[in-house]
């Protein structure tokens, strides 16, 4: 589309009304970027940008929540937007299967019983319909996720990338355990996200682990039942906070906390739940970063403007350099392997959206005119540079339960 096509033209061939397109532009929601005289006319990033607001509308957002979200991961290339927007689709559809089982079931209690559903099998599908509603802040998650996976898959200097070599490293160093009987060995994966650990590994899995997928959020374990696909019958779900766990004492053989545990608001309580639920003489693999992770991303960021922030603050609760003085009183043995690897990046857009994904500033701070000068800023280092290389310090804790 080499001359932009006016609200007109734009409305036949998607369909969305004229009074939509005026209304979003009133609002700010949707400007078309190129003007013919007092004609406004839409270009190709316009209809990208359009095809997204239809997909939120889709899922149910309000225009509040659309204009919240249109421009997390707007840095991102569109073929990954879109394969975000189908990822949360899925997740809808899933949820809503659920819901539709949900008044099945109460559906058949009925005929059983010969009566209407009673009150708490009504109460059971409000609830269900209720749950994970919040498609936005769940759009927000996975963009943000996306942003950083995508940094990392495209830019590490280590071709084999952290799942693999953690996988890897789990499987050696529970070589005794997986030698020792000819038993399943139960697995929890807590605060499991989108299970890319299994995902990226799912050829390597020994068949005697009978794995459990854990996460505080519903939203997520639709996630990681989609991208697990055909996979996801080998797995068990379950929704379960690491501070109060539903499962048995010594369940479980290894217990996995990937880059996850810095989230958690009080590791006492977590820590003595995974001691609890772990087997004795079990493994625990808890992986985080140090506070020299991406450190130069940080300055960067405060180089362009001394107020910006980037990295999480939340990375100082449980990190590499503090992480074996706070399991020792449950795991005192605990030992630590490093990964080796760094980032060289050399594409503005991956790394602009890496740096307004995380919870801190960034993401506020770097709108509209700002952000464009901030991208001339990295545009201009980058060519100075050829690069820009960030340190990336990562890590596992193994631990064994005496």
């Amino acid at each position: 589309m080499h001359k932009g096509l006016t609200t007109g033209q734009i409305s036949r061939i998607t369909g969305v009304t004229v009074r939509a397109l005026r209304y979003y532009d009133r609002i700010g929601l949707l400007k078309p970027s190129q003007f013919e005289g007092d004609t406004r006319l839409y270009n190709e990033e316009d209809i990208a940008r359009l095809q997204k607001l239809s997909v939120l509308k889709f899922i149910g957002l309000s225009l509040e929540e659309m204009s919240t979200v249109m421009e997390i991961g707007s840095g991102s290339d569109l073929r990954s937007a879109l394969q975000l927007q189908k990822q949360l689709i899925r997740q809808k559809i899933d949820h809503m299967e659920s819901v539709v089982q949900a008044i099945d079931a109460s559906m058949d209690y009925m005929e059983q019983q010969e009566q209407a559903a009673d009150w708490e099998e009504l109460a059971r599908i409000i609830h269900m319909i209720r749950t994970e509603r919040d498609w936005g802040r769940q759009y927000q998650n996975a963009a943000r996720l996306q942003a950083r996976t995508r940094l990392y898959d495209e830019f590490s200097t280590n071709p084999q990338g952290w799942h693999r070599w953690f996988f890897e490293y789990m499987l050696e160093a529970t070589q005794e355990l997986l030698s020792s009987s000819t038993l399943p060995l139960r697995v929890l994966d807590i605060g499991c996200g989108d299970a890319a650990l299994w995902v990226r590994n799912r050829e390597r899995i020994p068949p005697r682990l009978e794995i459990t997928l854990a996460d505080a959020s519903p939203g997520m374990l639709e996630a990681a039942r989609s991208a697990l696909g055909a996979a996801a019958g080998g797995f068990q779900f379950r929704q379960a906070d690491v501070m109060a766990m539903p499962f048995a004492d010594n369940e479980f053989q290894i217990v996995i906390a990937n880059h996850m545990l810095y989230h958690v608001e009080q590791l006492t309580p977590a820590f003595a739940e995974i001691s609890r639920v772990l087997s004795p003489r079990g493994s625990f693999f808890a992986s985080t970063m140090s506070s020299r992770h991406l450190r130069e991303m940080e300055e960067l960021a405060r180089e362009f403007d001394p107020a910006l922030r980037v990295l999480d603050d939340t990375l100082e609760q449980f990190n590499l350099d503090n992480g074996a003085e706070l399991l020792q009183p449950w795991f005192p043995a605990a030992r630590v392997e490093r990964y080796p690897d760094s980032l060289v990046v050399t594409e503005t857009g991956p790394l602009i959206s890496y740096m307004t994904s995380t919870p801190m500033n960034a993401g506020k701070v770097l709108k509209g005119e700002t952000l464009e000068q901030f991208i001339d800023f990295v545009e201009r280092k980058m060519a100075d540079q050829g690069s820009l290389a960030f340190a990336k310090d990562m890590g596992v804790f193994t631990c064994r339960k005496l």
